[in-house]
């Protein structure tokens, strides 16, 4: 007989490391989840309702991964290594963020069903990076209202088509929005502009 509850969510371990992903899913298994392992390059062909993605246990190698998670458009929990940048895995569209060496398999699991349900997960240890700081050197030229809502659909990992939907304006505006916004806060990506106004406190996360 199937032990899951009725509404357990299908789960995608993604990592490289076959000892990892082995672990990954041992562990979650192991709570009555229905998972199964992959490694990056397989992600575009499964499914499932959210994905725990182990980026390594090098930083360096963890900010390289980034695009990765933008990419999938799912679900996400990010496992970070120490010192990889957790406000950059947020901004590129993890809504969990875990420390690789917290995920044990209780945490994995209230995480998957926490992200399932809507909700962001942050490990404590990571909570700095991503909530806003006391950061209040005001900018060059301020955001106007339209821009700082743009910022924050921005913030949630909303693509240009899915802001104009929201906002009920053109691709071409929100294009628009999003060059003045990156020339204001100073930086050249929609991943830096979201971790530089998550430091100045312009959105929420």
């Amino acid at each position: 007989m199937d032990a899951r509850p009725p509404e357990s969510p299908d789960v995608l371990v993604v990592a490289d490391d076959p000892l990892v992903r082995s672990a990954l899913l041992s562990l979650l298994s192991s709570q009555s989840l229905d998972v199964q392992g992959v490694t990056p390059a397989g992600v575009d062909e499964a499914q499932a309702d959210v994905l725990v993605w182990d980026l390594g246990s090098d930083a360096r190698t963890a900010s390289e991964r980034m695009q990765q998670l933008e990419d999938a458009g799912s679900q996400i929990i990010a496992l970070l290594p120490p010192g990889a940048p957790a406000a950059a895995a947020f901004a590129a569209g993890a809504r969990g963020l875990l420390l690789r060496e917290a995920a044990t398999a209780r945490v994995l699991s209230a995480a998957v069903h926490a992200v399932q349900a809507g909700l962001v997960v942050v490990d404590p240890a990571l909570a700095s990076s991503v909530m806003p700081s006391r950061d209040r050197t005001p900018l060059a030229e301020e955001l106007t209202a339209r821009e700082q809502q743009v910022l924050q659909h921005l913030s949630e990992g909303l693509s240009n088509k899915e802001i104009a939907a929201k906002m009920h304006i053109s691709d071409h505006t929100v294009k628009f929005h999003v060059n003045a916004i990156l020339a204001k806060l100073a930086v050249t990506s929609r991943t830096e502009a979201v971790v530089q106004a998550a430091k100045r406190g312009l959105v929420i996360l």
